[in-house]
């Protein structure tokens, strides 16, 4: 049976059947409060929506003192990045912030990649933007344990989401302590417990991602519909296999350098 760890536990795929079949009798506070008494490098992972804005306050009420990871793709709303430091400065928690490689601005990533990459080649823009910063925060940070907004009402990939996961390569552990609940059970916390959300929310939006591929969701649509609108794609690589991401990412530069190598070589002259 294969074996999964991090530097503060072991345990093999039956144990953590068992954690999970426990956890799932638990309310979401009571989970948040198992992670922290667990693990002792614990971050949130939040781009400010709503599931993780209810955690965020979740983890406040309760007084425990828990770092977040914000992945900024640089191509995020305005109004998510003004969320981020409202959320902060309302629940001064240690706020970590991650860019693409070698990028401080969007003019900066531009000029490294050139105009809409995600247009281009979307698995070269999901490693650059989302993959490749979280990896480089999990390691300088440490991080044995991050927590998720993710939940199965989503659907996609994350209809058959547990709420403890453990990246086999790796050894990181995801705690997703909302898996169980629905948006309504999100919505009706946040105004609850007047926690900040995004503005766009009160514009059709449920699920915020990067300026460039999401929408409104119409009506009787699922709630991440409008997400990458259009095609099949329902996650960003994000929660996907690090390594899986990497070598598609690494075929699609190899497969580019030689483009470009084959568009800059001088042409044959007649004689």
């Amino acid at each position: 049976m294969p074996s999964f760890s991090t530097s503060a536990l072991q345990f093999d795929a039956a144990q953590l059947k068992h954690i999970n079949d426990k956890l799932s009798r638990l309310e979401p506070q009571e989970i948040l409060n198992w992670a922290t008494i667990t693990f002792s490098g614990l971050y949130q992972e939040t781009a400010f929506g709503p599931s993780g804005n209810v955690i965020t306050d979740m983890l406040a009420a309760q007084s425990h003192s828990v770092p977040v990871i914000f992945v900024d793709t640089l191509h995020h709303f305005d109004e998510t990045l003004e969320l981020s430091q409202r959320s902060q400065q309302k629940y001064n928690f240690l706020l970590h912030v991650f860019k693409p490689e070698g990028c401080e601005t969007r003019e900066d990533f531009t000029a490294k990649h050139g105009d809409q990459l995600w247009k281009r080649d979307d698995v070269v823009y999901d490693y650059s933007v989302k993959v490749e910063p979280a990896r480089r925060a999990y390691e300088q940070l440490n991080a044995q344990a991050v927590i998720s907004g993710r939940r199965r009402s989503q659907k996609g990939d994350r209809a058959a989401l547990q709420i403890v996961e453990v990246d086999k390569a790796s050894g990181l552990v995801k705690i997703n302590p909302l898996a169980n609940w629905s948006f309504q059970q999100v919505w009706t916390y946040l105004r609850a417990n007047e926690v900040p959300y995004n503005a766009l929310l009160d514009q059709g939006y449920k699920s915020v991602g990067d300026y460039h591929s999401t929408r409104p969701v119409k009506e009787g649509e699922d709630e991440r519909a409008g997400r990458w609108a259009g095609t099949e794609k329902t996650e960003c690589g994000l929660h996907k296999d690090y390594f899986a991401m990497r070598s598609a990412f690494l075929a699609r530069k190899k497969l580019q350098q030689q483009a470009e190598a084959v568009a800059a070589a001088p042409t044959a002259v007649e004689a």
